[in-house]
């Protein structure tokens, strides 16, 4: 699910959901979610968006692989390396090694926010050869219930400078592309280590 705007409360609406039919708009629950936790300040010649992801797999798996501000590695798949500068704590860098293909090939990204109360992660990137210029994303994870089990609710937000001669749609199509890809990643990984925990539990 995709949602963009240019207000700092944006209009959200879905593209792929995987919860609720085409034309329904966001569930109380995703709404609330975006409201409290993914508000961005927009600049002049700056947009945002947002992805949403229902993930098969209990928020405490999820949240253990998302807060590695250290190892983004182990769920983006177009990270090859991270190498960091200082300890792990909220205002330490990281450089990210982009795997080869990629319009970039390093990113400079600062943790702005690590909440495991509210399971909350926010980045910025501040340096790097790419077009991503004051670019900042808030990335939380919710406790749900799916077919019965439990699960998490997935969102990322972000906000940056549409570059000279690219439009708000462009850039965010193409920022979102990555995180869907991120997101999607994330799923699988943690769905997959979901089953193997149920499989090690039913029997010892």
């Amino acid at each position: 699910m995709v949602g963009r705007g240019d207000g700092a409360i944006p209009e959200y609406w879905r593209l792929a959901d995987e919860m609720n039919p085409p034309g329904i708009g966001c569930r109380v629950m995703e709404s609330e979610c975006v409201r409290r936790f993914h508000r961005h300040e927009l600049q002049e010649k700056q947009c945002s968006s947002c992805v949403l992801k229902h993930i098969k797999a209990p928020v405490h798996l999820v949240w253990s692989l998302v807060r590695r501000f250290d190892q983004p590695q182990r769920y983006k798949p177009f990270v090859s390396r991270c190498i960091m500068q200082g300890d792990f704590a909220v205002g330490c860098l990281r450089e990210v090694n982009i795997k080869s293909g990629l319009p970039a090939t390093t990113s400079t990204e600062r943790l702005e926010q690590l909440d495991d109360d509210e399971r909350i992660l926010s980045i910025k990137i501040v340096g790097g050869d790419h077009r991503l210029q004051n670019y900042s994303s808030v990335l939380t994870a919710h406790p749900e219930i799916v077919d019965g089990r439990s699960a998490t609710l997935v969102i990322e937000s972000f906000v940056v400078d549409v570059p000279e001669g690219n439009t708000k749609d462009d850039t965010c199509f193409f920022v979102e592309a990555f995180i869907k890809c991120n997101l999607k990643s994330l799923a699988v990984i943690s769905e997959r280590l979901a089953a193997q925990d149920s499989v090690g539990r039913s029997t010892t």
